[in-house]
């Protein structure tokens, strides 16, 4: 049972009761029904691939991992209605290449997309690469079938675009890490294949000069900006270092970095792209720039970004923060964060990217570089974190924009919702799960 016992960071460790792997929704039921009768807790796991605990039990011994690996079907691919409906267990590069399988696209994409399954994307509201475009899970769902607390099944897998027969019920499960129900199927939107694309990586002169390379750009060729992803040369640097094959192939003595992917479906296609980028070039918006010419190129791009993440891990690790504000407040909260950091940590290495596009920064924090990293995130996390949650949350921002809550940030969310929402979110909790036995101690 060991790989459902710890986590995708491997921070938390727990001690399952069992772990069981139905193949159906009604095999789910019968499992819920069971844990109900004799009083144990649930914990359903997807690819087991989020960051926050979510999806691990604790080290009780009384609690039941439930598996939806099994649950691995495609049930159906409608190109006309422009839906597709999958098990919870379905991987989201599965979904992805059963879309393709029709030409269509199914937009939602992220690192671990080999791994992660639906189910789980759904659970956490995921972000990723295109929310830019298309949004998150959430918008990308049309319905759910769901297993109760009581064992019941919702059966909502409609792909209806219009619906206003009383309330979305589907909302309350998207997002609830598994505390509601178990997401056991869903019938998703899909999206004409893009037949068009330009990947270009330029040099900005800093945050606010990004945002508004973003709004210009916007303007020129409105939803075709499909993603919109701001680096630092820092983050840049531990790239480089723990990825020597890899270069920066823009301006070296620059500080701030946009990589920018356009994508169409019309006639205009690459050309008209390109010519609305050369215009920003024109109008001193873009700095040094290169084009991705081939598939290739634009894999390199994308690695430069794509790799921040393992490199820090190849560096020690970080203190990792998933933040999001206002589009307007993204240079303020970098500048503010950054003075908090510095000022108590002087020599603390930060390393700095994100969806800038949907205003979701990722602001990390690395040890001195001659530092021991686990001894310096053991001494210092939690009040780097403070520093860095205080920034955001005094812009009205989010500590969590992508990641989800879990049990690592449960505690953040009592501080920082608003009394009232947090009470709703506990009425709903005792109205559906009344013995707190869906995913104890995650979210609430």
């Amino acid at each position: 049972m060991t790989a459902y016992a710890v986590d995708e960071r491997g921070i938390y460790r727990g001690r399952p009761l069992a772990v069981a792997r139905p193949a159906s929704t009604s095999e789910v039921a019968a499992v819920v029904r069971a844990c109900r009768a004799h009083g144990v807790a649930i914990v359903p796991q997807g690819g087991n691939t989020g960051y926050c605990g979510g999806a691990t039990p604790d080290d009780g011994g009384r609690q039941l991992v439930l598996s939806l690996e099994r649950l691995d079907r495609v049930l159906d691919v409608d190109p006309v209605a422009a839906t597709l409906t999958v098990q919870a267990g379905v991987t989201l590069s599965a979904a992805q290449q059963a879309a393709a399988a029709r030409d269509m696209l199914f937009p939602l994409a992220m690192g671990s997309q080999d791994s992660c399954q639906i189910g789980g994307n759904l659970s956490t509201n995921a972000g990723g690469l295109a929310v830019l475009r298309y949004g998150n899970a959430r918008d990308l769902a049309l319905g759910l079938e769901v297993v109760l607390p009581d064992g019941r099944v919702l059966d909502e897998l409609r792909g209806l675009r219009k619906d206003n027969t009383g309330y979305d019920l589907k909302q309350l499960f998207i997002g609830a890490e598994g505390t509601l129900g178990v997401i056991t199927a869903a019938t998703l939107k899909l999206y004409p294949r893009v037949t068009a694309g330009v990947t270009a990586f330029t040099a900005v002169s800093d945050p606010a000069a990004a945002c508004s390379l973003l709004t210009r750009l916007r303007g020129r060729i409105g939803d075709n900006v499909t993603s919109f992803e701001y680096l630092t040369a820092a983050a840049l640097a531990l790239v480089t270092r723990a990825f020597p094959d890899l270069h920066v192939p823009v301006a070296k003595d620059s500080e701030h970095f946009v990589l920018l992917e356009c994508s169409a479906t019309g006639e205009e296609g690459r050309q008209g792209l390109e010519a609305a980028l050369a215009r920003l070039h024109e109008e001193g918006l873009l700095g040094d720039a290169v084009i991705a010419q081939d598939e290739r190129q634009r894999r390199a791009l994308w690695a430069l970004r794509e790799r921040v993440p393992a490199a820090e891990r190849h560096l020690g690790g970080s203190v990792k923060h998933d933040i999001s504000v206002s589009q307007g407040d993204l240079a303020t909260f970098l500048e503010r964060a950054a003075d908090a950091i510095t000022a108590r940590w002087p020599r603390a290495r930060l390393s700095v990217y994100g969806h800038f596009g949907d205003g979701n920064v990722h602001f990390n924090v690395l040890a001195p570089a001659d530092a021991d990293a686990v001894d310096f995130r053991a001494r210092h996390a939690a009040a780097i974190s403070d520093c860095v949650h205080a920034a955001a949350s005094a812009l009205g921002g989010s500590f969590s924009a992508e990641h989800g809550v879990g049990q690592l940030k449960r505690d953040l969310l009592a501080r920082y919702t608003d009394p009232v929402a947090l009470d709703l979110m506990r009425t709903l909790k005792r109205a559906l799960d009344p013995d707190g036995l869906m995913n104890p101690g995650k979210v609430l």
